[in-house]
């Protein structure tokens, strides 16, 4: 609550009193899309294979217990919630999301999907994108039913939106195998036009159900992952085809996002160099505080980066130490990085502006 009284009182330099009062009393409903980085327990309520449910998932969460997220504590959106002072959204399937609840927003996101429907196919029921806009929908017509179809329309459009899609269209589709479907149809350069004209497709949308400023991370760096350095990076250094893969996919994800910002004429998707964010700690733990950010908290083989992390696997003493909780996610402590910067960024890392710039912009509307 401290960062958000802080946001507050910053805001009443550039706003009436009155403003601050109606910024106070008014906080701004949150909504999450997306997959693994951002779900907050769908895939608890689903029957699939890519599910964060036992022990020592959420060993560093409040409850010590798993909660479906994929990391040892909180996740991203679990940390701009708190930084901006408001209630962490529940998962859309958790029905403990009613009446009031329902105002607060809420997480759409689920494990394992893409911007593709193939993507992901291995892990069954999962709810990819555009279910989850068909459940965003659906959230509408519950918040209508509660407070009116315009305070509805409203809740929506002061809403903040978080998206982070990409890294599985990549990781569990197009390298997912040798020789895959995907890699068999395109070259990597036009799998990565044809993900980002689909993205552009799914953003589109979003804009069309009433969302009005829309966080959009792009991909970390796939090969560094725990994961990918065993399975694929020589002598344990970063995977050579997913970096390039992050390194053609960011690039033109920022340029979509600026032609949709200017089609539209308004400054609605801010883009997040989660690959930037995620090297920054990668290339240099230890100025971060970590120790290792090649070795998983969590897991077995090379890098702790072979299969899933369960009660049986290696688990490291302090997570503080390291920057990767899993194969795939990193540690509570990762997140908290990223999120910092998502917060108070240079342009080197969200544009055109962070999130404080955005809750002080909004504030004056």
């Amino acid at each position: 609550m401290a960062m958000a009284t802080s946001l507050v009182i910053s805001f009443c330099v550039m706003i009436s009193l009155l403003g601050c009062v109606y910024a106070q009393q008014q906080p701004r409903a949150f909504f999450v899309f997306g997959d693994s980085l951002v779900d907050s327990g769908n895939n608890d309520f689903l029957a699939t294979t890519a599910r964060a449910d036992n022990y020592p998932y959420g060993i560093d969460y409040p409850s010590h217990r798993p909660t479906g997220r994929f990391s040892n504590g909180y996740n991203i959106p679990d940390l701009i919630s708190l930084e901006l002072g408001l209630e962490p959204t529940l998962p859309i399937l958790s029905p403990l999301l009613v009446g009031e609840k329902l105002l607060v927003g809420a997480n759409f996101a689920s494990a394992g999907i893409g911007i593709l429907n193939d993507t992901g196919f291995q892990f069954l029921h999962i709810i990819r994108i555009y279910k989850q806009l068909e459940l965003f929908q659906l959230y509408q017509k519950r918040v209508s039913a509660h407070i009116g179809s315009e305070g509805a329309r409203n809740l929506v459009n002061r809403g903040l939106v978080l998206i982070t899609l990409g890294g599985n269209d990549f990781v569990n589709n197009y390298y997912l195998v040798p020789y895959s479907a995907r890699s068999r149809q395109f070259s990597l350069p036009d799998y990565v036009r044809y993900l980002i004209s689909e993205y552009r497709k799914v953003l589109r949308k979003l804009y069309d159900l009433g969302a009005r400023r829309v966080l959009v991370t792009g991909t970390g760096p796939l090969g560094c992952a725990p994961a990918e350095r065993a399975q694929r990076g020589i002598n344990g250094e970063c995977g050579i085809e997913l970096q390039r893969a992050a390194a053609l996919y960011n690039p033109q994800l920022v340029e979509m996002l600026r032609g949709l910002n200017q089609e539209i004429g308004s400054d609605i998707f801010i883009s997040a160099d989660a690959y930037r964010m995620h090297m920054d700690y990668i290339s240099n733990p230890q100025a971060y505080g970590f120790v290792t950010s090649r070795v998983a908290c969590c897991g077995q083989g090379p890098y702790n980066g072979i299969g899933l992390c369960t009660p049986i696997s290696n688990l490291c003493p302090n997570r503080e130490l390291n920057a990767f909780w899993d194969a795939f996610h990193p540690t509570e402590k990762a997140n908290k990085i990223i999120v910092q910067q998502i917060l108070r960024g240079s342009a080197e890392y969200m544009y055109p502006m962070n999130l404080s710039t955005i809750m002080a912009v909004d504030s004056r509307i």
